[in-house]
């Protein structure tokens, strides 16, 4: 199953789809909506307006487009202690934090699996912004809340408090200085600001993003008129340098291009840090983390299979779920995501496969409709963002 494609099966227990306060939006401008993770999103966006995924994908990587990811959820942690319960539920090292500043992180079992992979914020001396999936809102904010509870601060699920826009892509910054009174060339990547924008006081903006791009994700009321007033702020001040609004059929492509994990894919709860291969954001020098006791042991004993980026060679595209073959065709892995990659203009993959064929150079098989199709184990991120000059 594709990041974008999800079903439920009908019966009582089946929650209510849910809508961002941008859906009506959405349909309006003629959006092909989709079912993802219980939320009610768009998948892509006509060729009327310049959307498919295809073209969506290629704007952001050229110039700039925007996504409603407010199906993400936000959890605050504030309080004397919050710095010591952040510390203590995530595996990077908040303590590293200056106030503004952001990391990539993760929650985790004490088994060293993922709860989630979240985004650290460090908003004031003892706040704490955590931004983390869609389809583990309520899990999430519950796991958080239960172990924390030792510690003297509040938890707050702020997720239905905020519409979140992505404005990514190597002209994002230009769009939204437009907009904003806050300097944006003031902001590293992965730190955040305060400004007025378009006409709002006091708006977060994080140069954030799942694109690989240079980009921001600001945080405004989530009531239905000013979610659309600025939706429409936005694409208007970008007509200058093409903006194009973008679903979640181009955020999967442009995350995979980048090798960014999706929950649920590279990483669940029965794979672990190791594994994933996100070692260099788990600080092991950190005592007492949830899940650090189990992530030693794992690493002592030695890991038995790593996510690998895979570019097929044979005509095929291999898809989520698919089977990894050997030379000899004897299955050995599975495919986590994969699709054609629209700036790169070849179809590729990520996959876990043993230890020992996971080489770059390694030729491997990719089972498409019950044959093998030649593929090879190549460098990942497949894409990065050129550095500027």
């Amino acid at each position: 199953m594709s990041a974008v494609e999800a079903t439920t099966h009908e019966n009582p227990a089946t929650p209510k789809v849910r809508k961002t306060a941008l859906n009506a939006v959405h349909r309006q401008m003629g959006a092909k909506m989709v079912e993802f993770n219980g939320w009610d999103m768009p998948v892509e966006y006509p060729s009327s307006i310049g959307g498919g995924i295809i073209a969506e994908h290629m704007a952001v990587r050229t110039g700039v487009g925007i996504f409603d990811v407010s199906h993400m959820g936000d959890i605050r942690l504030a309080g004397p202690q919050a710095l010591a319960a952040v510390q203590h539920i995530s595996m990077n090292d908040a303590s590293k934090l200056a106030l503004g500043q952001a990391q990539y992180s993760a929650l985790l079992y004490p088994q060293g699996t993922f709860v989630d992979d979240v985004i650290v914020h460090r908003l004031g001396e003892d706040e704490y912004l955590l931004v983390i999936n869609a389809g583990t809102r309520e899990k999430d904010f519950n796991w958080v809340r239960d172990n924390t509870r030792q510690f003297d601060c509040k938890v707050e699920n702020l997720s239905d408090d905020y519409t979140q826009i992505a404005i990514q892509g190597p002209k994002a910054v230009d769009l939204l200085q437009k907009l904003t009174d806050a300097d944006l060339s003031e902001v590293k990547f992965y730190w955040v600001t305060h400004g007025k924008l378009c006409g709002l006081p006091n708006i977060l903006m994080g140069r954030t993003g799942y694109t690989a791009e240079d980009g921001f994700e600001i945080y405004i009321p989530s009531d239905e008129d000013t979610s659309a007033r600025v939706w429409h702020e936005i694409l208007a001040a970008g007509n200058e340098f093409g903006v194009v609004p973008c679903g979640l059929g181009a955020r999967n492509t442009l995350r995979l291009e980048g090798k960014l994990p999706l929950y649920g894919h590279e990483i669940s709860d029965t794979i672990n840090v190791w594994e994933a291969g996100l070692d260099r954001f788990c600080k092991m020098e950190k005592p007492g983390f949830v899940g650090r006791e189990a992530l030693e042991k794992a690493k002592a004993a030695g890991i038995k299979r790593t996510l690998v980026g895979v570019e097929m060679t044979g005509r095929g595209i291999a898809r989520d779920g698919y089977k990894v073959l050997d030379a000899n065709n004897r299955e050995i892995g599975y495919v986590t995501s994969g699709s054609p990659a629209p700036y790169l203009k070849k179809n590729i993959a990520l996959a876990y496969v043993p230890l020992e064929l996971g080489v770059v150079g390694t030729a491997l098989k990719v089972e498409i409709r019950g044959q093998g199709v030649g593929a090879e184990v190549v460098p990942t991120p497949f894409y990065k963002r050129p550095k500027k000059s």
